[in-house]
């Protein structure tokens, strides 16, 4: 059976598990959606989210060992994290493991194996990997099972790409949920800092990097000067 965790957070307290991804993009677009409540779509963030309405429409089917669960809600009181999981595939077998769980009225053991849709073409991608492995921390919690394993399925290419959850992704995940808490307990959006990454960020027109930045450049730039005034002022 999966190891025993502790229970660090309250149900108040947890926090979506989409918002490990926004956080490992850039800190002050996940301050943006989960402290100010703002938000934008571009190309990209409405295929995703088609993507995503479609995988959460909350069903169960049955491909003889297979179970396939859409949308299953998911929740962690060690990470302080809830969410739902586009897919979840239960996978029967008849030797008990701690890889496999009873599911009520159902013959047989099964092992569980979580799915996250991406919009886009197969590639690594550590906020993807990070949300996964989040995932799978969750229904070991729940079902007292562990889950050494899952995938990203990436829409534009119809392709899976599978990854392991190793002691290191684990941590990873861990360490990004205590930074998301910490982030949203100081209720301090960061500065805005221009990356090249900015630009396909739905929310560039919202964030402004470029013109914050150049703000604060400028601002910079005055208190030097002022700085090296007073230094050279006569005595």
């Amino acid at each position: 059976m999966g190891s025993k965790v502790r229970n660090v957070y309250q149900e108040g307290e947890l926090l979506p598990i989409s918002a490990l991804q926004h956080l490992l993009f850039c800190e002050r677009r996940a301050a943006l959606i989960f402290l100010e409540g703002l938000w934008q779509d571009n190309t990209y963030t409405a295929q995703g989210s088609l993507l995503h309405e479609q995988a959460h429409q909350a069903t169960v089917e049955c491909r003889d060992d297979w179970r396939i669960v859409r949308g299953l809600w998911l929740r962690s009181l060690e990470l302080g994290l809830y969410g739902r999981a586009d897919v979840v595939e239960f996978r029967r077998t008849q030797r008990e493991t701690t890889l496999t769980v009873p599911l009520p009225g159902l013959a047989g053991l099964w092992q569980p194996f979580p799915v996250e849709y991406k919009s886009g073409r197969l590639r690594r991608e550590e906020s993807f990997e990070v949300q996964l492995c989040a995932q799978a921390m969750c229904l070991e919690e729940m079902l007292g099972v562990l889950v050494p394993a899952g995938a990203v399925y990436y829409g534009k290419t119809r392709r899976r790409l599978e990854l392991e959850f190793t002691p290191s992704l684990r941590e990873k995940t861990r360490a990004t949920a205590r930074r998301l808490h910490e982030l949203i307990t100081t209720g301090k959006t960061p500065h805005a800092v221009f990356r090249k990454k900015c630009r396909s960020c739905s929310l560039v027109g919202i964030c402004l990097p470029t013109a914050m930045s150049h703000k604060k450049s400028v601002r910079r730039y005055l208190k030097q000067a002022m700085e090296r005034g007073e230094d050279e002022a006569p005595a």
